[in-house]
């Protein structure tokens, strides 16, 4: 029998952090072993499993991810783009291979992520989910078969407490799409529209976020052509979804060399 990869979990207080840890007690091919929030949460202290709502599992959560991170451990982090870079910097000096989730890097901090993540095995995605990084390959080869004369447009649904818009997962479908539309994403996305916008250029990807009630997450990639539309859509109704495949990146991380890797490398490589 294969040995249990062993999880640090950053943002451990978190909701993803919370069914990442709930998720993982049941999972033979990975065990928690670490549990760490932000120094001054009111959830330092507290009993990991019992935030989670399992159980008191004796794992209390720290606020040094220091301490609980070394070159056996995998960490796994949903926290921001800010904390995770913190959080990279630690694994690389550390030899800790690590899982992020976390969206809303801005093009300088995902140009930092890319270089720290030379110093050890370092998975980003910017959703978790397995059924959303197929979709990532469908929508790259369906651009690219149905070619310039089909229009794309993305759209997606977010609770309303998400802090950043569009999210990372319609901006990666976008990117999909430029790659099988042979665009430049800088020159080729619009967000959103408003006004006397004119005729809609045949280079152009359409990204706009909505934003409401409880909603985990909705994605879906139109391409529209003359007299006919193929929609791609992904629904996460938990997100256990995300939280099982990182999960599962976890378990596939342990051991690689480091660099850079991505959940197309986990499902396809």
């Amino acid at each position: 029998m294969s040995v249990a990869v062993s999880l640090v979990v950053c943002g451990a207080a978190g909701r993803m952090g919370r069914r990442i840890i709930a998720l993982a007690a049941e999972d033979p091919r990975v065990r928690v072993v670490g549990a760490v929030e932000a120094r001054g949460q009111a959830a330092v202290g507290a009993d990991a499993g019992d935030l989670a709502g399992i159980g008191a599992s004796g794992l209390r959560v720290r606020d040094d991810l220091e301490a609980v991170a070394g070159p056996d451990t995998v960490i796994v982090d949903f926290t921001t783009a800010e904390a995770s870079l913190a959080h990279l910097q630690v694994a690389v000096k550390k030899r800790s291979p690590i899982v992020i989730g976390s969206t809303g890097f801005t093009a300088e901090q995902r140009a930092e992520a890319e270089r720290l993540a030379t110093g050890t095995a370092t998975l980003i995605a910017a959703n978790m989910s397995l059924g959303v990084n197929v979709l990532l390959g469908l929508v790259e080869e369906a651009a690219r078969r149905l070619g310039p004369a089909f229009d794309c447009e993305i759209f997606e649904l977010h609770h309303s407490r998400k802090k950043d818009a569009p999210s990372g997962t319609a901006l990666a479908l976008a990117e999909a799409a430029a790659r099988g539309k042979a665009l430049d994403p800088a020159d080729s996305f619009r967000l959103a529209r408003e006004g006397m916008t004119g005729e809609r250029p045949r280079d152009e990807i359409g990204v706009v976020a909505l934003r409401g009630g409880d909603a985990v997450g909705e994605h879906t990639v139109m391409l529209i052509g003359a007299g006919e539309r193929l929609e791609l859509t992904h629904r996460a109704t938990s997100r256990d979804c995300l939280a099982s495949g990182a999960i599962h990146g976890a378990a596939w991380l342990a051991g690689r060399a480091p660099g850079l890797y991505s959940m197309r490398d986990v499902l396809f490589g």
